[in-house]
């Protein structure tokens, strides 16, 4: 009988998984799934929270940031998106250069440190037009970190330019933007990508194009999107492949498990991922992405209970303020439009975190009424967290 982070259990492979852990060893592919499939919650829980106290201490992260979905007009058709919508559609928008304008206006007065760019493929705008809305942003306030760009969407610029994705990121780059978000990795596994999203970038694709941006020097945030289609030996195969380009590259912030939203999809028939299930997936994440800083849990899609108790299996960052959240919303999520800072302050307190304004880039936000500055990195592997 070993005893692990508090848990018993008469399981010798779970010991032995449980040992090569708390060692600081790498778990494998089989030892993923043999967690995955045969701990229980709160023995998988224990273990996530003793990596994510090592890398964290009891610090919880947040920043202020808002949202900014240019448009939701999109040339692909993936079954499990709500957000998208045909170019005459009634529900179809795409905004000009004085709503952008407006977009930052209102972040700049609300002191966010980011402005988090994703929107729909819209298949009559030229490459000139996704770079421009960053040019508008950067005009508009030259001090807010742009984090712009989903992989799928910089794919889609290197098809309509016929330029290589290296060209495309330092035409960003040259732009303003300062990192990437982590959307459109889905799924890995070809089958099931197949099934969710036929004519997208493949994971291939993804990867590449992540692995670019980080030799540029851009660092990005990594997802994973479940219960939909997906088994487990799916998921922990996209974690292990994250984990090898974390490894190549170190490219990675924060890895962002997003729980699957059926509402107005084409997988509407399937059920929503229980809280037991989101617990599940957050802290086997943490358990096999050892190399990873960061481990997100997701309020908006989450809801704000969930992502409390996440803080506790492996999570220590609970995203932002996240004004203007569209693509979740429109897939059935119940949660705000928006958390005030003080709202975060409680959600982290009452799970008895200690809450820490972070910047885009994992740096120390501090305020003083409405200016803000930026300190030191704050270090992760457990050294330096009191910053």
């Amino acid at each position: 009988m070993n005893q692990f982070s508090g848990n018993l259990t008469t399981d010798s492979r779970l010991s032995a998984i449980a040992e090569t852990v708390e060692s600081g060893q790498r778990g494998s592919l089989e030892d993923g799934l043999y967690l995955d499939q045969h701990a229980d919650l709160l023995f998988l829980g224990n273990l996530a929270n003793t990596i994510r106290e090592r890398k964290n201490g009891n610090l919880a992260f947040y920043n202020t940031n808002i949202h900014l979905n240019p448009t939701n007009v999109c040339v692909y058709r993936c079954v499990f998106c709500a957000f998208r919508s045909d170019l005459k559609a009634e529900k179809a928008y795409t905004f000009d250069d004085q709503m952008i304008r407006g977009r930052v206006l209102e972040a700049t007065e609300a002191g966010a440190t980011e402005i988090h760019v994703v929107g729909g493929l819209h298949h009559q705008k030229p490459f000139d037009w996704y770079l421009d809305v960053v040019r508008v942003i950067r005009d508009a306030n030259p001090l807010i970190h742009i984090k712009a760009w989903t992989a799928v969407e910089i794919n889609w610029f290197s098809h309509i330019t016929k330029k290589p994705v290296q060209w495309v990121l330092e035409q960003l780059i040259d732009a303003g933007l300062g990192s990437m978000p982590g959307g459109g990795a889905e799924i890995f596994d070809s089958e099931i990508r197949g099934q969710i999203c036929e004519h997208k970038a493949d994971s291939q694709s993804w990867i590449d194009i992540h692995r670019c941006a980080h030799q540029l020097g851009l660092r990005t945030n990594a997802t994973m999107l479940y219960g939909h289609l997906e088994e487990s030996r799916h998921r922990v195969d996209h974690l292990c492949q994250l984990r090898e380009l974390q490894d190549e590259t170190g490219g990675f912030q924060t890895f962002i498990p997003l729980a699957f939203h059926p509402e107005n999809t084409g997988l509407e028939h399937l059920r929503l991922p229980s809280g037991l299930a989101d617990l599940r997936v957050m802290a086997l994440s943490r358990v096999m992405l050892d190399n990873f800083d960061h481990i997100k849990a997701y309020w908006i899609m989450l809801g704000e209970k969930t992502a409390q108790v996440a803080l506790s299996f492996g999570a220590d960052d609970l995203d932002g303020t996240v004004v203007h959240e569209l693509i979740y919303h429109d897939a059935g999520a119940e949660t705000p439009e928006g958390l005030t800072v003080d709202q975060l302050h409680r959600l982290i307190r009452e799970a008895g975190r200690e809450p820490r304004e972070r910047d885009t880039l994992y740096r120390r936000v501090v305020r003083d009424g409405h200016e803000w500055s930026i300190e030191e990195p704050v270090a992760a592997g457990g050294q330096g967290v009191e910053i």
